[in-house]
């Protein structure tokens, strides 16, 4: 297991080179001066002699790869560099900020479990039933829709026409559900889908036959046998979802205000905030590899056959 963790961790140093580099050509080619938009928003004269001057500040002037080797030596020592915008040392702002997104995370997996673990069971006991037939509806329903629309279409049933939930910002519970619901929709009948399929297949094993030949309860039938072999593929792809929840946090974030590092990072983006774009990719890149780090070792909890160690 050491050996194991060692290596993955080691697969990190590549993994973060090329998330870097890539991320930093790209914002560096994207439109738009950064001194010229702290300019503009501190309501100074914009002067060619003003904008030289701050971009000398900024380090800007300097050629692509000094400005690059610059950032990684920094990295090297766990600093992120300081916000363009706000002053403030960058690894400050997303650990400021990730309460909020690690909250609208964890509820978004909260509504998707509750939702997709009982559709999708229910879906493969009564296979080809109305239930079947409506789980599997909407599923492809949830699937389709763009997590941006259904976002806009809860708040104008919920909020302005029903005035039942607030809309914007973080707050008390009721500020989370619609947020949450937001997110977590899409993957929710995605998992519908994937449960389904797995519980059908452990349903038709053998071991669950000769289980149910030994009189055992239908409840531990399901519960501890199928189930439990059913549930591998959606850890694995929970694991996936857990770094997609987080960098599909942003949309969300900003549709509702809410307060977190995905919100952060797209008004970055528009600021050309190039310490925090750069710090928010590297952020993200760790958190997916990690991620499915967990899932790795869940594995052996889930099905004692599998063995990490044969991965070495």
């Amino acid at each position: 297991m050491g050996r194991y963790l060692l290596k993955r961790f080691l697969y990190l140093i590549p993994i973060m080179l090329g998330v870097s580099i890539i991320t930093f050509a790209l914002i560096n080619l994207a439109p738009g001066d950064p001194a010229e938009l702290i300019l503009q928003a501190d309501g100074m004269e914009l002067t060619r002699e003003a904008v030289e001057a701050l971009r000398e500040e900024l380090g800007l002037n300097d050629p692509f790869y000094v400005r690059y080797g610059r950032w990684l030596w920094n990295v090297c020592r766990l600093d992120l560099g300081e916000s363009f915008r706000t002053g403030r040392p960058v690894t400050e702002e997303i650990f400021y900020r990730l309460p909020a997104t690690i909250e609208l995370t964890f509820a978004a997996l909260v509504f998707m479990v509750i939702v997709a673990l009982p559709a999708g069971i229910l879906s493969a006991l009564y296979r080809h039933t109305l239930i079947d037939h409506l789980n599997r509806l909407w599923a492809l329903l949830g699937a389709s829709l763009p997590g941006f629309w259904l976002g806009l279409m809860l708040i104008y049933l919920f909020a302005v026409r029903l005035g039942l939930l607030p809309v914007m910002g973080r707050g008390s519970l009721h500020h989370l559900v619609l947020p949450a619901v937001t997110l977590g929709f899409g993957m929710a009948a995605v998992y519908t889908r994937i449960l389904r399929a797995s519980m059908l297949e452990a349903l038709g094993q053998e071991y669950i036959r000769v289980a149910r030949a030994k009189g055992l309860k239908e409840k531990w039938v399901i519960g501890r046998h199928a189930l439990k072999n059913a549930l591998l593929p959606a850890v694995t792809l929970l694991g996936m979802s857990f770094g997609h929840l987080l960098g599909g946090a942003a949309i969300v974030e900003t549709i509702f205000a809410w307060p977190g590092v995905g919100k952060f990072a797209v008004d970055s983006i528009f600021n050309r905030d190039y310490p925090v774009i750069q710090g928010y990719a590297l952020f993200m890149a760790v958190v997916f590899v990690l991620a499915n780090l967990m899932v790795d070792l869940s594995y052996v909890s889930l099905d004692p056959r599998i063995r990490l160690e044969r991965g070495k």
